[in-house]
């Protein structure tokens, strides 16, 4: 007796061979599509010096692919400390679709981009979000993923009537006012604003609290990896400016903006990982 062991022709009601279906990739939105889904009108193609002051373009969402794919252009000099001379080509700002942001809380239908300066084609060594790109470049090569932390802290003033700078809470002169639930609640409109646009947001708000000098502040979020927390700090920053100025006030970020206080220093909680 032999054993046949020729190919066996398949039943005619057996069910057909399949094969797992290929995932669909959809592409990414673009920085139109995502400014018309939320009903913005205008964008700030944003970058800072390095100095941190926030310089930005305001684009009509008519014109949000022609930033995208050309960018948006800045006399580079006039910029201030980013490393131009007036003879130098211009900076041309490209955006990172991906650092997109809503801001309803300062303007209705306004958005920001957070954007890489290049001049002639290329990265612009001077730019602050160039240079922490190419640090990360060097961090993944040593396949290292690097994240960071940040708090924020800022004291509110305003101008008095003789164009002096003081507190803009005057009932705030505890000689030892850290963590006073009372200048926190004084504070509270201006607090919870920042608070509910930064969960709005995604960023996690977890504290919100009275810092060491009269008239200090500090409000928290979630940390991330090191470009999205950079992006985050630079647009609270200004986030925080914009809606401090709605209410009267003044928001200042100098180290030491009066000389017998505690400093504001922009603390940042750096950490590392291998993926």
């Amino acid at each position: 007796m032999t054993t046949d062991t020729s190919p066996t022709a398949p039943s005619p009601l057996s069910p057909p061979e399949t094969l797992a279906p290929t995932p669909l990739t959809l592409p990414e939105p673009s920085l139109a599509d995502r400014a018309r889904a939320d009903g913005v009108r205008f964008l700030l193609a944003m970058f800072v010096d390095l100095t941190g002051k926030p310089c930005a373009k305001l684009v009509p969402v008519e014109s949000a692919d022609e930033l995208q794919h050309e960018g948006v252009g800045f006399a580079g000099y006039a910029v201030g400390a980013i490393g131009q001379q007036p003879c130098d080509p211009d900076l041309v700002a490209i955006p990172d679709v991906s650092s997109y942001t809503p801001l309803p809380w300062v303007r209705d239908g306004l958005a920001l981009v957070h954007c890489d300066p290049h001049v002639e084609g290329k990265p612009w060594h001077y730019a602050p979000r160039v240079i922490l790109q190419r640090v990360l470049a060097q961090a993944q090569a040593r396949r290292l993923e690097l994240f960071a932390g940040a708090e924020i802290e800022y004291f509110l003033v305003r101008r008095d009537d003789d164009g002096s700078v003081v507190l803009a809470d005057a009932l705030d002169c505890e000689t030892k006012p850290c963590y006073d639930a009372r200048g926190l609640t004084r504070m509270y409109e201006h607090l919870t604003g920042i608070s509910e646009a930064m969960n709005a947001l995604g960023w996690g708000n977890y504290a919100n609290d009275h810092e060491d000098a009269n008239g200090q502040f500090e409000q928290n979020f979630a940390y991330a990896d090191a470009l999205t927390t950079a992006d985050r700090v630079i647009t609270a920053r200004y986030l925080i400016s914009m809606l401090a100025e709605q209410r009267g006030m003044t928001a200042t970020f100098m180290p030491k903006p009066f000389a017998a206080s505690s400093s504001t220093p922009p603390a940042c909680r750096p950490s590392s990982r291998r993926p």
